[in-house]
């Protein structure tokens, strides 16, 4: 049986998580913003408790988050909700880097369209951004900084802290896709400064179609960032439409497990991963394992097979196991990585590389086993 082993493109739903979203659907049957009868106040009394437990993990306020359908929607939030300030200020260039997810690079790439100025940094050769090129940047217009905590092919944690830290002193807002790292990465989060940061539950074991723009206050203000969209004021009028109660619920619960398990679950992954590089140590096959690994995130591994087509080995091992060769986003394409061509490789080598990943309930033996079976259809392709 085919083992799952793509979990930065959407985690399994941990069975606590969906249990409680049963409750909820089940018990909390009104509406969050209904005023007028008990189970209106039942089912706001749950949001707000999803809400806690979300800015808990984040060591934020409770009024600092806000509910959006995924780290995509947060995303555009953040940088096209500030058109109306920057008309104001006259501030109309950002910063952000090559490697980012569609989700900010669309977005900037549109808000280049509208007459917005916009630098890509590219990372080094090892996956990373180099800090001082973002911040040398920063110009006297410079209105928005938007980099990944981690990136999402390479697994490769870029040095938000630095930049953070640098750009609290200046006048320019930072906006982190925590994305991949939420609930993983939890303490070190916790300690970098930014004004607004996104992410999607389903990232960590919660549910799909939830996500959460954390909206930083400064001396007891939000950043000025505007809805996209009009309707009634629910989250203060940042995303407007009923509150789906039982999926906040479940990216509550979500984070309740990931603030308690994260330590343990980090050791966990390490193991995981550990065992993955010996097995392709050992393997007598030709692979070149993409980026810094002492600066990445401890569930992935983005591995080349050299001369066997990405494309080709997913077809031929999806008995064993299911990876992928890039974003999900982006797997209807058959374009190279533009993530791994950033960071300098060739369109053959970016072509031949996968992206591995785990989580906190793929079973260490599976693994093994069906990533030997793997590696035999690469040696038996590169003869």
């Amino acid at each position: 049986m085919a083992i799952y082993l793509d979990y930065n493109a959407s985690t399994p739903i941990d069975p606590q998580v969906l249990a409680y979203m049963i409750e909820v659907y089940s018990n909390a049957i009104g509406n969050a913003d209904s005023r007028t009868h008990s189970f209106g106040e039942n089912a706001r009394k749950v949001t707000e408790v999803g809400r806690k437990s979300v800015a808990k993990l984040l060591n934020v306020n409770a009024d600092e988050v806000f509910f959006t359908s995924g780290a995509t929607e947060s995303n555009n939030i953040a940088i096209q909700g500030l058109r109306e300030y920057a008309e104001k200020t006259g501030k109309k260039h950002m910063i952000t880097t090559a490697i980012e997810h569609h989700a900010v690079l669309n977005t900037m790439k549109h808000m280049e369209k509208e007459g917005y100025k916009v630098d890509y940094i590219l990372p080094e050769s090892d996956g990373r951004i180099n800090p001082d090129e973002v911040l040398n940047k920063v110009r006297e217009d410079t209105l928005l900084v938007s980099i990944m905590h981690v990136n999402n092919e390479t697994g490769m944690i870029q040095p938000i802290e630095k930049i953070g830290e640098e750009l609290s002193k200046r006048q320019v807002l930072f906006h982190v896709d925590a994305t991949q790292s939420c609930g993983k990465l939890v303490t070190e989060l916790q300690k970098v400064k930014y004004d607004m940061l996104s992410m999607s539950a389903h990232k960590f074991h919660g549910p799909q179609g939830i996500g959460t723009l954390v909206l930083k206050k400064k001396k007891y203000r939000l950043p000025p960032v505007k809805q996209l969209f009009y309707g009634g004021q629910q989250e203060h009028g940042i995303r407007p439409g009923t509150t789906p109660v039982a999926l906040v619920a479940g990216m509550g619960k979500a984070c309740e497990i990931a603030l308690v398990k994260y330590k343990e679950n980090s050791i966990k992954m390490h193991a995981m991963k550990d065992s993955i590089l010996d097995l392709l140590k050992n393997s007598g096959v030709e692979y070149i394992v993409h980026g810094a690994q002492e600066y990445c995130i401890p569930s992935t591994v983005n591995v080349q097979f050299v001369g066997v087509s990405s494309e080709a080995l997913m077809i031929a091992t999806k008995q064993f196991c299911g990876i992928s060769n890039g974003s999900a986003c982006t797997s209807k394409s058959y374009e190279p990585s533009y993530v791994l061509k950033a960071m300098g490789l060739s369109d053959q080598e970016a072509e031949e590389s996968v992206r591995i990943s785990w989580g906190t309930d793929t079973s260490e033996q599976e693994l093994k086993v069906n990533l030997r079976e793997l590696l035999n259809v690469v040696k038996s392709i590169q003869g």
